[in-house]
């Protein structure tokens, strides 16, 4: 006897504009309750501090997370100098104090070192497992946590304004694995001072941005059907940068089979070169048919083979 359902079959994206004080699985389970789905997931932790876009997937569309993990993010964040915590943001205990306050035409000049691809090392207060066991825990229970310097990409780093003395708030661009409060740790020790996160908004993650978004308040405010209808995204969303490669129904149905596609032809050819220069590092395509998303594959050579089939 075939298992039931718990919950409705919905397939796409739903930007939340997520509140401070919810964890990104509380988020996550708020938005997949009222919304009745049978499967969620997000594409990109926030911590309880921040703020902002959290992309939730549903159904099918969760196959696709990885893609809108490993788009860039934008940041707006405030640092609070003259005070270091455990955790580098507001949540954290003092640990160290500087009566050093950076000037603004200090912070911009300081700017500039940040960018690119640069050795970062994460917060003792993080997700990464240390000898199969999570960083923020070991530092809970007072150990120091011996993490390496990793390399992450910025591709933008701004100063927005300085409202007072003590806090200046910025923007930054950048790439998967960037840690925002790492930032505002290392820029507070190139000026001579020390500083933390006091707070943390995320503007986008690859094509997801605020306009598209909405508050968790608003959404439970709305009937399950109707934010269905007028909230939801398509699955493609999240690979709005790689190339979609369309297919003949004879080619859909062996790719929703898992099996490979050969395109052999001159027109199978014209095909390729039409999306060969988009193509990745990795080849992958979005294959579709009928303007609908049929699997993600990779393309190697004259073959395309399927990597995760997307079940509409």
């Amino acid at each position: 006897m075939a298992r039931k359902r718990k919950g409705e079959a919905i397939h796409g994206w739903i930007v939340l504009d997520k509140p401070e004080g919810l964890t990104s699985t509380q988020a996550l389970s708020k938005v997949r309750r009222h919304l009745n789905a049978e499967k969620a997931g997000h594409g990109g932790t926030l911590d309880p501090l921040a703020t902002g876009i959290l992309p939730i997937a549903l159904g099918e569309a969760t196959k696709t997370v990885s893609y809108a993990m490993d788009g860039e993010k934008t940041y707006r964040f405030t640092v609070r100098w003259g005070a270091r915590t455990t955790t580098d943001d507001r949540e954290g205990a003092v640990v160290e104090t500087s009566d050093v306050r950076p000037d603004a035409d200090a912070i911009r000049a300081a700017l500039p070192a940040f960018l690119g691809h640069i050795e970062q090392i994460p917060p003792q207060f993080c997700a990464i497992k240390v000898d199969g066991e999570r960083a923020y825990d070991i530092a809970r229970g007072g150990d120091a946590v011996d993490l390496a310097a990793r390399t992450v990409r910025i591709d933008r780093l701004e100063l927005v304004e300085t409202p007072d003395a003590d806090h200046a708030v910025l923007e930054v661009d950048c790439g998967k694995g960037t840690y925002v409060r790492s930032i505002a740790r290392d820029l507070a020790e190139r000026l001579g001072t020390v500083g933390h996160i006091a707070t943390l908004r995320r503007l986008r993650v690859g094509s997801f941005n605020l306009e598209r978004a909405i508050s968790l308040d608003d959404l439970v405010a709305m009937e399950q059907g109707a934010a269905v209808e007028r909230l939801l995204l398509p699955i493609e969303t999240a690979l709005d940068d790689i190339p979609a490669l369309a297919l003949t129904d004879a080619e859909a149905h062996r790719l929703k089979h898992g099996q490979t596609v050969a395109l052999l032809t001159r027109q199978d050819r014209e095909r390729l070169t039409a999306i060969r220069g988009d193509v990745g590092g990795d080849g992958t395509v979005i294959a579709l048919f009928g303007g609908k998303p049929v699997a993600l594959a990779r393309v190697e050579g004259a073959e395309v083979r399927p990597v995760r089939v997307l079940n509409l």
